[in-house]
């Protein structure tokens, strides 16, 4: 019985140190990838909201109660168009009224014309008569434009992006109802830190991406920088011309990277494997460390100019605590793409 007892006891340390040395040479599990041949690419990144180039308020001039909505958000209309309709009755009263007077004080002229023809009036009537005339004119006139301020027209040929206002509600003067867009492309305000707007420069390539569209990239270049930052947000605005038509629509959010240099046939690592300098290597399966010499950065790629080859395991992420020298299994992955 004791000499089973012993059996088994030795079966189950023979087992122990054959698992535990299983264990050992299989090692902690590493994500690895190939240093690759590519164009290096320093990009500044930054979020802006796509808007139009021109957006024009169109409002009252005077308080009144919104009476007709003839367009809404998402129409195309043309210079002159009538938009909306405020409350008039009061003066389409007054203009009736002053146009019964201006009628009245014509057909006095016209009697007068023919009058003093024939010299049966003084000229100080006619005058008179004509005076009479010209103020009724003026008069009628006057209101007629009073009553025009009461009708929203574009300014222009546009779309009408944003409504504000509903029928029955009184407006106060000079609150735009209607945005306009109109007369040129759309493009994208951007804050980029100040920290990077050294980098930045007018005509710069910009690659745009947006959620909306997630597997597109579209093309936009650096128009203007604004030459005042926010102190605040400590960021500076810049203004992006979006090349080629694009399905962006106004208020869509961009994220956008500023193209700053580029460099071809460069030897690429992810940039999540650079630490102060250093990377680590996977050799005969187990982890050294070695020094580099980076060369142009970028969010996800970064250049080495010395120090690597295409040949070497580079590990990925830097943070992962590997010990040096220790034995692990290198797992190979594709480097990301910048």
């Amino acid at each position: 019985m004791k000499k089973i007892i012993v059996i088994i006891l030795l079966i189950i340390s023979l087992l122990t140190v054959f698992i535990g040395g299983k264990w050992l040479v299989k090692g902690e599990s590493v994500m690895v990838t190939h240093p690759v041949r590519g164009t290096a690419v320093q990009a500044v990144y930054a979020t802006g909201t796509v808007e139009p180039t021109v957006m024009m308020p169109i409002s009252p001039r005077s308080s009144a109660r919104l009476m007709e909505l003839k367009v809404d958000e998402g129409s195309t209309v043309s210079k002159g168009q009538v938009l909306a309709q405020f409350e008039d009755n009061d003066l389409q009263q007054s203009i009736k009224q002053l146009q019964a007077r201006e009628d009245f004080a014509r057909k006095a002229f016209e009697r007068n014309a023919v009058l003093i023809k024939n010299k049966v009036v003084a000229k100080q009537a006619y005058d008179q008569a004509k005076a009479d005339l010209d103020a009724a004119i003026a008069a009628t006139e006057a209101v007629k434009a009073q009553a025009d301020y009461l009708k929203l027209t574009s300014p222009d040929d546009g779309l009408i992006i944003k409504r504000d206002g509903e029928i029955g509600q009184t407006i106060a003067a000079n609150t735009p109802v209607f945005w306009l867009s109109c007369c040129a492309p759309l493009r994208i305000s951007a804050e980029v830190d100040e920290e990077d707007i050294a980098k930045v420069e007018a005509g710069q390539k910009v690659l745009i991406r947006s959620d909306a569209f997630p597997e597109q990239v579209f093309n936009g270049k650096i128009q203007a920088i604004t030459p005042k930052g926010d102190p605040i947000a400590r960021s500076y605005r810049v203004r992006i011309e979006l090349v080629g038509d694009t399905p962006l629509k106004i208020g869509m959010t961009a994220e956008t990277n500023i193209i700053i240099s580029e460099k071809a046939d460069a030897l690429l690592i992810p940039s999540s494997a650079i630490n102060k300098d250093k990377v680590l290597l996977i050799a005969n399966g187990r982890v050294m460390e070695k020094q580099v010499t980076p060369g142009v950065k970028g969010t996800k790629q970064t250049e080495v100019t010395d120090g690597l080859t295409v040949d070497d395991l580079v590990v990925i992420n830097k943070e992962q605590k590997l010990k040096i020298g220790s034995k692990v299994n290198a797992v190979v992955t594709a480097t990301p793409e910048s």
